[in-house]
């Protein structure tokens, strides 16, 4: 991949055409997701706590109206599944820091040219930019390490919206950084002058802990903290759940997830498998667009898994939702996927849910949404291997900070795709609210590690996650 260079972003360079996929410049929002975006909190509140009484209505609505500290924007990847008994649900897989989604949108309305980049950079972007107190002088700026389509879009609509040149900087794993840290503020080297940065917006996915510092004096919408606790890290993020519900235990709302073991040596995972009837998905924690993330349902594919070696200590391991003849069995009961609705050949395919939301001085609100189908239909048999039955992310990665994407799988929330997902409105609502709760729950997990300076609490951190190659990679 030729290396890109930093570029300056003048207002009025957005064009729609290279921010969206071609298939979705031209698409039309289905009615039923438009009528979704209009619902306020209040209706979205009653209508929830209509079809579930025991959850209390006030408590509720102060989640929805929380602001979030440093997980200013975040997008969980939900699966619709159900139980032999029918109850629906959906579950968390997991909660992104800086997820995709704005390029798959369609318009909300005709003269809606940014879409959902306007609505992140105007309500919850500037606004925090604006409630920071003491930023250093500087440029505005966005950081990135793949998804040039969406970063470039975030840049355009940031010098539209600021009225100032914005910079686009490249800032990939394992090459030499434009960037550098000087008493807690970013500079970069632009045409040979150290440029300060006051407020960066980040999409860097890929261990942004080894070149970008846990807390700043620059402004990084979202942090390096976010990752470490539980954005861009499954063993922390589960236990943020876990923390969360509990204390949400007697307001009747819960995040829903996989049963999951957690502080798993790779010696052990055998043992765990086994627990779970056989089927399980393993997980390096710190991975993410689809990468490290194994599907076990035979003896084979686990034979597989642990004659490689990985770069991480630490392991988790979840029960499998699956079909209902190969599920895994957990503490839980048996969930199955309920699938796309069968196509002409009455092939049912497995789905996943994206659902980006972001924080404002008014609380939450959804931004973006789209979903992902598996390349091979769903059978009661597996024949194939059990990926890419399983396996919904579009991500290729084609060698050393190089992406592709399949977006024959992108399924568009537009009138032709959004009907074979099989889900109406009470589900969106559900799917925002199992958003919310992730992303107050990792919020939480990230104000637990700074301490009343500002600072991030190593040993605290250390002691949730003791994984040595980890550790070595953290930028304090």
């Amino acid at each position: 991949m030729k290396k890109r260079e930093i570029e300056l972003v003048k207002p009025d360079e957005f064009e729609q055409e290279n921010h969206f996929y071609p298939k979705a410049l031209n698409a039309q929002l289905h009615a039923l997701v438009s009528h979704f975006f209009n619902l306020d909190h209040e209706r979205i509140l009653k209508r929830y706590s209509h079809l579930n009484p025991q959850v209390d209505v006030d408590a509720l609505r102060n989640l929805l109206n929380y602001q979030a500290k440093h997980f200013h924007w975040g997008g969980s990847d939900l699966f619709y599944v159900t139980t032999e008994s029918g109850n629906r649900k959906m579950v968390v897989l997991e909660t992104n820091s800086c997820p995709s989604g704005q390029k798959s949108m369609p318009p909300r309305s005709d003269s809606d040219e940014h879409r959902g980049y306007k609505y992140l950079i105007e309500n919850s972007f500037l606004p925090a930019v604006k409630k920071k107190k003491r930023l250093p002088k500087g440029r505005l700026a966005v950081i990135y390490d793949k998804n040039y389509m969406e970063v470039s879009g975030y840049a355009a609509t940031m010098a539209d919206l600021s009225g100032e040149d914005v910079l686009l900087i490249p800032h990939f794993d394992g090459e030499d950084s434009v960037t550098s840290f000087k008493d807690g503020v970013m500079y970069v080297n632009y045409k040979g002058e150290e440029v300060p940065i006051r407020a960066a917006f980040r999409y860097v996915t890929q261990k942004p802990w080894n070149r970008l510092p846990v807390v700043s004096k620059t402004f990084i919408f979202n942090s390096t903290l976010v990752c470490l606790s539980g954005g861009r890290n499954k063993l922390l993020a589960n236990k943020a759940y876990e923390l969360f519900n509990s204390e949400l235990a007697e307001t009747g709302l819960k995040i829903n997830m996989p049963e999951t073991i957690k502080d798993v040596s790779k010696l052990e995972i055998p043992l765990w498998v086994q627990k779970f009837g056989g089927k399980a998905v393993i997980k390096n924690p710190y991975s993410n667009a689809g990468q490290g993330v194994y599907t076990i349902t035979s003896q084979a594919e686990l034979d597989d898994f642990m004659k490689e070696d990985y770069p991480y200590d630490q392991f988790i391991v979840q029960s499998l939702i699956g079909h209902y003849d190969w599920s895994s069995s957990s503490e839980h009961g048996r969930f199955f996927h309920v699938g796309t609705v069968p196509n002409k050949k009455g092939n049912i395919y497995i789905a996943d849910l994206r659902m980006m939301v972001y924080s404002t001085p008014n609380g939450f609100s959804p931004c973006a949404f789209y979903a992902r189908r598996a390349n091979t239909p769903l059978e009661s048999e597996l024949t194939t291997a059990s990926w890419d039955v399983l396996g919904t992310n579009l991500s290729i990665k084609k060698g050393e900070n190089e992406w592709d994407s399949d977006t024959s799988r992108l399924m568009l929330m537009d009138r032709k795709d959004f009907n074979q997902l099989g889900i109406g409105t009470d589900d969106l609502i559900e799917a925002y609210i199992q958003t919310v709760l992730t992303v107050i729950a990792i919020d939480k997990m990230a104000q637990n590690l700074v301490n009343t300076k500002g600072q991030f609490r190593i040993k605290l951190f250390k002691s949730l996650d003791n994984d040595e190659s980890l550790l070595e990679e953290i930028m304090v």
